[in-house]
């Protein structure tokens, strides 16, 4: 795993040791952000079962101003501090260790606003719909913001979850990503 492009290109990503975390790989990757970007001028990015914190890295190296990391195993914290020091992001970036109901109501309770938002959680936990619902109620994503679903290619999302329309799914293998953008109107 590396970062692929942006201030931070080449650097190697070291993966969460063991068999709980699933990273996306660098092809899931690049088709990910030539899908949303491929680069950004500024702005926040939530990466929500970050694992590895690749995604929001890789955000970060293409143009995000700062990164809120979440997780709630510790050896993904670990990890994610370290490879935000390889990448040269540390400064940029916040990292939390605690379920994802529990962190965006301390993020609402913050006035925490993101653009972008990566969730990637277990291929298990079909909550999906409710995490989208929960963000937009507490006002933590954008009305215009990105969300990046990464999932088990045999769930088939909604295509509306409240103000977020899906615009694109895109499977790979096993994998599938599903791309929510909201409207501002």
């Amino acid at each position: 795993m590396r970062v692929i492009s942006g201030t931070a290109k080449g650097r190697s990503l070291k993966a969460v040791p063991g068999t709980s975390t699933r990273p996306t790989t660098d092809k899931v990757k690049e088709a990910i952000f030539s899908m949303i970007g491929p680069y950004f001028e500024g702005g926040q990015v939530l990466d929500l079962f970050a694992g590895t914190g690749g995604l929001g890295i890789e955000a970060l190296s293409r143009g995000m101003d700062k990164a809120v990391f979440i997780d709630i195993e510790k050896k993904s914290i670990d990890t994610i501090g370290h490879n935000l020091v390889t990448a040269g992001l540390k400064d940029q970036a916040e990292i939390y260790r605690t379920d994802a109901t529990r962190a965006l109501k301390a993020l609402a309770k913050r006035e925490q606003q993101f653009e972008l938002v990566f969730l990637d959680p277990p291929y298990k936990m079909k909550f999906i719909a409710e995490l989208i619902s929960t963000m937009e109620e507490q006002s933590i994503v954008q009305l215009n913001a990105t969300i990046v679903v990464e999932h088990d290619a045999k769930d088939v999302l909604e295509d509306t979850i409240g103000g977020f329309k899906q615009q694109r799914r895109s499977d790979y293998g096993d994998t599938a990503v599903t791309i929510y953008k909201g409207s501002a109107e």
